[in-house]
């Protein structure tokens, strides 16, 4: 498989694939440990928790969702989000572990599994030309676009979910 996906099945492959990794990491961490600072924030010289790193996942499968649902109805798309600027994103970042901050583990996971299939689903529905044939956003195609907010966020927090992991000695 290439690197980066470049057609349909590419791309359900790259989330299927990390998303099953990191569940597994996640599903080994106790939810007595999932509010534990300590997983390299998104800010530089931050750390958060385990929760937070699911509510980052969440929050950015969520919103690849809502821009192909508005772009489908012909509506406006903020981009990244209503309020936000693709330079403020770790503004975006806390506003997404504010919003699951009283969400507990077991929840937390329940959100990102039902998100990442809702991602899958929507992929599902599209073809190779919808996600891969034509620019969606400025230069990039929406498969592009999809898979820089579900699948490399994945790989980035799975390396810092490990890396706590081992640090908190949790196997």
């Amino acid at each position: 498989m290439a690197s980066v996906p470049t057609n349909k099945r590419e791309l359900q492959l790259a989330i299927q694939l990390v998303f099953d990794k990191i569940l597994v990491d996640y599903e080994s961490i106790p939810a007595d440990l999932s509010r534990t600072l300590g997983v390299e924030g998104n800010v530089k010289g931050t750390e958060i928790s385990v929760s937070d790193t699911l509510a980052y996942l969440i929050g950015w499968g969520k919103l690849v969702i809502k821009w192909q649902r508005l772009s489908s109805a012909n509506e406006p798309v903020d981009f990244p989000e209503t309020g936000y600027k693709w330079n403020e994103l770790g503004k975006l970042a806390q506003r997404f572990h504010d919003e699951y901050r009283d969400w507990n583990y077991g929840d937390l996971l329940s959100e990102f599994k039902q998100t990442v299939n809702e991602v899958l689903s929507l992929i599902d529905s599209l073809s190779d030309h919808q996600l891969y044939g034509l620019a969606w956003y400025q230069k990039y195609t929406l498969g592009r676009m999809i898979q820089f907010n579900t699948s490399s966020p994945m790989k980035n927090m799975r390396a810092k979910v490990r890396k706590f992991k081992k640090n908190k000695g949790v196997i």
